[in-house]
């Protein structure tokens, strides 16, 4: 007879593999601002839910429908309750990331939406990139192992075939909590190889790893950072513009058909 240890470990394998093997069913889209996620719940034609699953007070809004055999929740974490801006930054996403995936229990997440590119590694206004990696750049910790911490290296759901038919452009993501870059940030980013940044990505990546929830990572470019315009000039200029190329991308018939009856397993080899 196999000791109760074993019996457990070849339970959990057989539950890993299942869930690996079973097509995707519910999708959560979590996009940090109103600007950004609004195409989304158009094109999908989702409704707003007035009975929220999350706690009483919280300004977290969730939008939900069906496509094909899809359910698909749209999250953003709503208004700051004082100043009425959208609740920007990595507080605001891991907190309704957590949020959703205990009351939504997504099978797949995908953190949508804007973020800064370096000129010097390819990055150019409008275009989207697929994340391969994600990190922190303001989370300095200079202590053995808690500097790695800090940092918070996790890689994102590799996705060969989505990447391979849409022809997106790859490229390791660095998240902080400025959206301008101070001299130590720049030296983080640079160590993190970073061709992207932005304000979230990290922090999504975090909690989706603690449930083990496969996530991808789709932004598009606004903004420059070491181009010659000041960076908050560029990025309301382009935000508009971009979100409807960020917007295409996601939302794209093709993609959400892959989605459709495609299992977590075949989405992350190359042919299915």
């Amino acid at each position: 007879m196999a000791p109760h240890g074993d019996k457990s470990h070849a339970a959990e394998e057989a539950a890993v593999s299942q869930a690996e093997n079973s097509p995707i069913s519910t999708i959560l889209i979590v996009i940090a601002m109103q600007t950004e996620a609004l195409p989304v719940v158009n094109k999908f034609q989702l409704t707003e839910d007035p009975h929220s699953a999350f706690p009483s007070g919280v300004p977290w809004v969730r939008y939900h429908g069906i496509y094909k055999d899809l359910h698909i929740n749209v999250v953003w974490p709503g208004k700051d309750l004082s100043l009425g801006v959208d609740s920007v930054g990595t507080i605001s996403a891991s907190l309704v990331t957590y949020a959703s995936v205990q009351a939504l229990k997504p099978d797949l997440i995908i953190n949508a939406g804007t973020a800064g590119g370096f000129k010097a590694k390819g990055a150019g206004i409008g275009d989207v990139f697929l994340a391969s990696d994600v990190a922190f750049h303001d989370r300095r910790i200079p202590i053995p192992v808690f500097d790695l911490y800090g940092v918070g290296l996790r890689q994102a759901c590799s996705t060969p075939k989505l990447l391979k038919e849409l022809n997106l452009k790859v490229g390791k993501l660095s998240t902080g909590d400025s959206l301008d870059m101070c001299p130590h940030d720049e030296a983080s980013i640079t160590a993190n190889d970073a061709t992207i940044k932005d304000m979230e990505g990290a922090a999504v990546a975090y909690v989706a790893d603690i449930f083990k929830v496969p996530t991808i990572f789709v932004k598009a470019v606004t903004d420059i950072v070491d181009g010659e315009k000041p960076t908050a000039e560029e990025f309301l200029q382009n935000l508009a513009a971009v979100t409807a190329a960020l917007e295409q991308s996601v939302t794209q018939a093709k993609i959400i058909t892959w989605f459709s009856g495609t299992s977590l397993k075949q989405l992350t080899t190359m042919w299915f």
